[in-house]
């Protein structure tokens, strides 16, 4: 629930159980000390701020596929770990951080969702995502390549979607895109 962890600045790591769909604002903020956090498949929605000041925060380590990651619906910047932590790891594996990802069953990518995670390098998005989310994948300054489904049925783009992506050199937008957002690659130098 809201704040239930919230200034616990001892607490080094959790691990949310199974079962738990959401993780309501500010849980977990000012857990200054939060190194790792295991997070359930079964999660769905982060709420406001819910690891605002985990500045120590280094390892996420999601049940699921990244697929699923990027179906929850994170709130705003401080609702996503990754915010803070440099290192996301998929399926219980504890040693491979993810660089590369695959998104080939979603039909969306949410907003906030990859948002600063700088060890991505390439993205491969599959032809039945419809949308990326504002922020989706701001900030991922190590991301080279951006490659679309020949079929793509992406149609929009949001706000600040690809924004700070320094190392993105060129991308092919679909054909079907209506819609791209408010500076949604400003800042890719």
């Amino acid at each position: 629930g809201s704040s239930a962890f919230e200034g616990c600045s001892s607490l080094t790591s959790i691990t949310i159980p199974s079962g738990v769909t959401s993780i309501g604002e500010y849980t977990f903020s000012g857990c200054s000390s939060l190194t790792s956090i295991t997070i359930p498949s079964s999660v769905t929605s982060i709420g406001d701020y819910a690891f605002n000041n985990c500045s120590s925060l280094t390892d996420v380590y999601y049940g699921g596929d990244i697929n699923d990651w990027v179906s929850i619906s994170f709130s705003n910047t401080s609702a996503n770990p990754l915010c803070y932590a440099e290192n996301l790891y998929l399926h219980g594996d504890t040693t491979t951080p993810v660089t590369e990802i695959n998104i080939d069953t979603a039909t969306s990518i949410g907003a906030y969702s990859l948002y600063s995670y700088e060890k991505l390098t390439k993205v491969t998005i599959g032809d039945q995502v419809t949308s990326i989310g504002n922020y989706a994948f701001y900030g991922c300054s190590n991301l080279t390549t951006v490659t679309f489904g020949e079929n793509s049925q992406l149609t929009s783009i949001g706000d600040r979607a690809f924004f700070s992506c320094r190392s993105l050199t060129s991308i092919t937008i679909p054909e079907n895109v209506t819609s791209i957002g408010n500076r949604a690659f400003n800042n890719c130098t």
